[in-house]
């Protein structure tokens, strides 16, 4: 009996719909119960909470597709490197500005945030305060302040520049930041600000 080309017609065709059952089954059985960890995953990676559903459905068609050709091996390792896969291709993405944007931005008079002359007098005047008040600080507390909260020093750093005991830095550094916050308190030059 000769085959017919409707028969050869459904018989791919039966074929492809098995095949397609056989990655629905896969799909379901194996990546989708993953959910839960691929978006702990996805937060860890991406800052904008709203973003992770997007980036879910994302991977999941990734994984779809690419299982389409070639159903991986061990699903849970092929699902989170596509993920990071996503992720990393978002953040490229994220950084790219196209130059029209840019130029959008420049027709619409948009200015960039620099400070104005107002904000920069009133850092300047700030940053004076501050200096003034450090210099009124006993010289340790002084030292202690400045290399933790200047130069970001950790307490451990501090102890062994200093040669003096934890302990005594922590001491110095509360005194030091309680005394700061007594002097703006009470600076007579905000004496006009405060009524």
């Amino acid at each position: 009996m000769a085959e017919t080309p409707d028969n050869h017609f459904d018989r791919a065709e039966a074929l492809e719909i098995s095949v397609a059952s056989r990655l629905d089954d896969w799909f379901v059985a194996e990546v989708l119960p993953l959910e839960t960890s691929l978006r702990k995953f996805l937060r860890r990676g991406w800052r904008n909470e709203a973003d992770i559903r997007d980036l879910c459905q994302d991977v999941y068609v990734a994984v779809y597709e690419a299982a389409a050709r070639e159903i991986p091996t061990s699903a849970r390792a092929f699902v989170f490197t596509v993920a990071r896969n996503v992720v990393a291709d978002r953040v490229r993405r994220a950084q790219i500005v196209p130059i029209e944007a840019v130029a959008d931005l420049e027709a619409l008079g948009v200015t960039v945030d620099e400070p104005g002359p107002e904000r920069t007098a009133i850092a300047r005047q700030d940053l004076r305060k501050l200096q003034a008040a450090l210099e009124r600080l006993p010289q340790r507390w002084r030292e202690v302040v400045v290399m933790r909260k200047v130069q970001g020093l950790s307490l451990p750093e501090i102890v062994t520049r200093l040669g003096i005991a934890e302990r005594t830095v922590s001491q110095h550094l509360t005194s030091g930041i309680a005394a700061l916050a007594n002097i703006f308190h009470d600076d007579p030059t905000d004496q006009g600000d405060k009524s």
